[in-house]
């Protein structure tokens, strides 16, 4: 009897075991689907709204994924009843016409006050307030926000500024699309308007409660200069000698069509779209200079970019194969998708941009090996020296680049 008794509780510790395996088994396959089904629905998302992808490097993540999610919900608040398809249809919070923001806004708070409202949200393993020592390499401590389209040229920036003998100081606050405009930021980091009552000063804190020297933004469509003259008095509060910089995107992003060939981009079709862009955002930065401070520039990324585009058509930008990955299926491309992603290797350019705005030096001066971090065979030598040409062109071109280059040494004036 005790054998026959050990024999059954063998027996149902077997199926027992089984049973557990089988479980097992069955909750793995689960857990796979369930990770093969949400990677469906990011790349849809994706699909659906390119500009989801925050730092732009063609893959969507469920955190860009959740925070474009709230982009959808603030548009379909903002007034219009419904869900806008076309960011040039954006809407803002009415709160921004009222001319002033609202009591409990961080920016009102004392510096103490801001850097305790964001201990309270901020990330583990984030610090409250990033700060600098004062360089001696003579680099600037520059804090900033942005989308996708500033990514390439924050990325590569710090390299560049490797190469030319001083580390870059550089934080920032950025999201994709909209979530990373200057205005969208400013909601967030005071817990203002769409994002009443949930503060996440990430900026603030730091720049009341550490030195700064440069403050840069992405422009977004229909920005108006109350989106940076906000940012720009409450740093000038704390720093008055602060310097502002916007870049200005570039002349073929967000095509509502895409063409049949690329025979469409005449030069005279790109100059008319570089026009478009280099005219509006001098309005802008004229209308935020006269409200605020003389200290606001732009970073000339479309002007870059269109003398890019017209040497193409000239035949004289080598290893690039095409002007836009959409229409003429070629992967060296300058813009790779509808939303206006740039192809590879123009990251530099918007990088080398970048750099000479806000040090007023040409890249051409820099002697040693930039250590890119996707360095390979493309872009070549050739390439890099005239991505680092145009941007000086570009830079030096500009009116309200702030750099002149008159003795033609390299060097601002």
């Amino acid at each position: 009897m005790k054998e026959i008794a050990r024999i059954s509780a063998a027996v149902v510790l077997i199926v027992a075991v089984l049973s557990c395996q089988k479980t097992s088994f069955a909750g793995q396959d689960k857990e796979k689907n369930k990770l093969k089904t949400q990677a469906g629905k990011l790349e849809a998302f994706h699909i659906k709204y390119p500009d989801s992808d925050a730092n732009g490097d063609g893959t969507l993540s469920i955190e860009e994924a959740t925070a474009y999610q709230a982009v959808l919900r603030q548009t379909r608040q903002g007034g219009t009843g419904g869900e806008q398809t076309d960011k040039r249809d954006i809407t803002f919070h009415p709160g921004w016409d009222k001319g002033e923001f609202p009591e409990h806004a961080v920016f009102k708070k004392s510096p103490e006050e801001i850097k305790a409202i964001y201990e309270r949200v901020v990330e583990p393993g984030e610090p409250v307030v990033m700060s600098f020592q004062k360089p001696e390499d003579g680099a600037y401590r520059i804090i900033g926000t942005g989308h996708s389209f500033m990514i390439p040229g924050y990325g590569t920036l710090r390299h560049i500024c490797t190469a030319a003998g001083f580390t870059q100081r550089l934080y920032l606050h950025t999201g994709g699309g909209v979530t990373g405009s200057a205005r969208f930021k400013w909601e967030m980091e005071n817990g203002i308007f769409s994002f009443d009552g949930k503060p996440k000063p990430k900026l603030l804190a730091s720049i009341a409660n550490a030195d700064w020297d440069v403050m840069t933004w992405g422009p977004y469509y229909k920005d108006r200069p109350e989106f940076y003259t906000c940012w720009i008095e409450f740093c000038t509060r704390f720093h008055p000698n602060m310097k502002f910089y916007l870049a200005d995107a570039w002349p073929m992003a967000h095509m509502q069509e895409v063409p049949d060939s690329e025979d469409y981009f005449t030069e005279e079709i790109i100059d008319d779209m570089q026009r478009k862009v280099r005219e509006t955002n001098i309005e802008l930065v004229k209308a935020i200079r006269d409200k605020t401070v003389e200290d606001v520039y732009i970073m000339p990324t479309c002007d870059a970019m269109s003398i890019a585009a017209k040497m193409f058509l000239q035949g004289k930008l080598p290893e690039v194969e095409g002007l836009h990955k959409m229409v003429g299926n070629k992967e060296r491309s300058i813009w790779r998708d509808r939303a206006g992603h740039l192809g590879p290797g123009f990251d530099r350019l918007e990088g080398y941009v970048f750099y000479a705005s806000i040090y007023g030096k040409s890249p051409e001066l820099i002697k040693n090996k930039i250590n890119f971090p996707d360095s390979s065979e493309y872009p070549g030598e050739e390439l890099d020296r005239i991505f680092r040409k145009i941007a000086w062109q570009a830079v030096t071109g500009h009116p309200l680049s702030g750099v002149v280059d008159e003795d033609k040494d390299g060097i601002a004036d």
